[in-house]
């Protein structure tokens, strides 16, 4: 890495870590009622007149039960909508490329796919999809599976540090709050900063240019700024652009690449601040961010070293060493403008990119596959980081009392068998969907007939895509074509199970926690908020992801940097 790779990372860390503690603050407000709501006076007519319409009142809280009933059936019932849609947009307006609906296989991986935050894309947005589709089908649901993310964080929070109540909030008014106050501000002011950088925002049909040789070539248009806002600070990752934010309408500058790159990972830092300000314990919410840091500079630090180190095999044939794997990079950003951007999005579980991940080298397309396998705990989605780091947490408190022979206590609150047993659930579920999906492809004929590459990288191709669906994360490894019927529905499922099989038990989880009455702090509780908390959390989590994925990245990236060294490709 070059002094100016260090200067970009440091100055990056720092604007992320000046953002969380306001952003928490204001989803302590938005959330909890600490604080002053911003445009609380215009936004607050709409959020009544919201109750009024679907007749629901906020301030009755809902058990764990009546939240997660709640939650699977507004999802349930918005996917199938959207499928609908998809289906049907041949006949619906806004079309003025005609398109015609998407076959049943592809719709129900597209529905599946935006109402999990995922955003997989098997199809090619501006030329698959009509205005209506992307504006209404898919932003709808990047608003909605951001706020449902974020609402089971806060769910689990109030479970973590509420006291012997059979309640954890209401979902309704979690959901309406979160997108009235935190997403449709930030996503409007977000888009006319992209506008300002040159995002098309419009509702023209294709341009037909004639380029310097004579050919005809269409250049899609579109409300590309409202799309690709949503996607970045929801961290959904779905692009209006096949090529994403790799595509100069999506991402024309390098300030954009910079604010697209901050934008990502946002919410799930403001989280932090926000689980420490309702714990009454800042610091372990500090502890927190700073493990999830530590992760992210360590991917970070390792991609772009692997990256720009490039490959032996093209150094033999004359291309200089300093040049390193500029395959798939974005050249406008660089090598460490496009790798820092891979290791976002793998991290923060967005899935927007700005580069090819299928043509990095070995090692440095394992680090944001490995990120991916962890859980998506590394500063993670909007909400999902959080609750899914929250589970790590557990189960380290959990471990450090057995290590030194006490009741495992969590600021306060006793961990035992449930909680145990819902945090085993809530790790093995996408391990197991993962590794067997995985499986099932690399041995079946439909599986097989999809890969661009052979050989250990043809698995990793695999691999990742099952990562990415289960993870919620959407990025891929572009060889890989899975627009078929069997890949759309394996990876469909895939991503409802991450999604909801996951949300299920760490619901439970709040519900178990709330009921509980905390103890107070004595000599013999593990404290959560110093260095020997946030090492014991690294090592936990590292230790699962290494034990549950080793063996299948041994069998793919791993193997292919050592065949890489000595000559071979695939």
């Amino acid at each position: 890495m070059e002094p100016s790779d260090w200067l970009q990372l440091i100055f990056y860390l720092a604007a992320l870590g000046l953002l969380t503690k306001p952003l928490g603050l204001l989803l302590f407000a938005v959330l909890d009622g600490g604080g002053i709501r911003p445009m609380e006076r215009i936004l607050k007519p709409l959020e009544t007149l919201t109750w009024r319409l679907i007749g629901i009142d906020p301030r009755k809280e809902q058990s764990w039960f009546g939240y997660t009933k709640s939650l699977l059936v507004f999802s349930l019932i918005g996917a199938i909508l959207t499928g609908l849609m998809l289906r049907a947009q041949g006949a619906l307006p806004l079309n003025p490329q005609h398109f015609p609906g998407l076959s049943d296989h592809l719709a129900f991986n597209t529905a599946a796919s935006y109402v999990t935050n995922t955003n997989w894309q098997s199809y090619g947005g501006e030329s698959s999809l009509s205005h209506l589709s992307q504006m209404v089908g898919l932003t709808y649901h990047n608003f909605t599976s951001a706020a449902v993310g974020m609402a089971t964080a806060a769910a689990l929070v109030r479970g973590i540090t509420r006291n012997s109540t059979h309640t954890i909030g209401n979902f309704w008014g979690d959901i309406v709050r979160i997108t009235f106050y935190i997403l449709l501000p930030a996503c409007l002011g977000f888009s006319l900063l992209l506008v300002s950088q040159g995002v098309i925002q419009n509702f023209d049909p294709c341009t037909h240019a004639k380029t310097v040789e004579g050919r005809q070539q269409i250049i899609a248009q579109g409300p590309v700024a409202s799309q690709a806002a949503i996607k970045i600070l929801g961290s959904n990752g779905g692009g209006f652009m096949r090529a994403n934010a790799a595509h100069p309408f999506e991402n024309p500058t390098p300030l954009c690449n910079f604010l697209q790159m901050l934008a990502i990972p946002l919410m799930g830092s403001g989280l932090t601040y926000y689980l420490g300000r309702m714990t009454g314990n800042q610091a372990h919410g500090w502890a927190v961010w700073t493990a999830m840091i530590v992760l992210f500079v360590a991917g970070t630090v390792a991609c772009a070293s692997f990256e720009a180190a490039g490959n032996p095999i093209h150094h033999q044939l004359g291309i200089a060493r300093a040049d390193g794997n500029l395959e798939g990079k974005e050249v406008r950003f660089g090598i460490f403008g496009s790798t820092l951007f891979a290791t976002v999005t793998a991290a923060a579980s967005c899935g927007a990119v700005n580069c090819m991940h299928d043509s990095f080298t070995p090692a440095g397309g394992l680090v944001p596959l490995f990120l991916i396998d962890l859980g998506e705990v590394v500063i993670g989605g909007a909400g999902a980081g959080l609750y899914g780091m929250l589970v790590f947490v557990i189960l380290t408190v959990f471990i450090a009392g057995l290590m030194v022979g006490r009741t495992p206590e969590y600021l306060g609150k006793k961990i035992q068998a449930r909680e145990i047993k819902l945090v085993m659930i809530s790790l093995l579920i996408p391990a197991g969907t993962i590794l067997v999906f995985t499986a099932l492809a690399c041995v079946s004929r439909w599986g097989r007939d999809g890969l661009g590459n052979a050989g250990p990288h043809g698995l990793t191709e695999i691999l990742y895509a099952y990562s990415s669906a289960v993870g919620n994360n959407g990025s891929s490894f572009a060889g890989l074509r899975t627009n078929a019927p069997a890949y759309n529905v394996t990876l469909g499922l895939a991503m409802l199970t991450g999604r909801f099989l996951v949300l299920v038990p760490i619901l439970a989880i709040a519900g178990s926690l709330a009921a509980k009455q905390a103890a107070p702090l004595h000599a013999g509780t593990f404290p959560v908020d110093g260095p020997t908390f946030t090492v014991l959390l690294l090592g936990t989590i590292l230790l699962v992801g290494a034990l549950s994925f080793f063996p299948a990245l041994a069998l793919g990236p791993v193997v292919e940097h050592f065949l890489m060294h000595h000559g071979a490709l695939f």
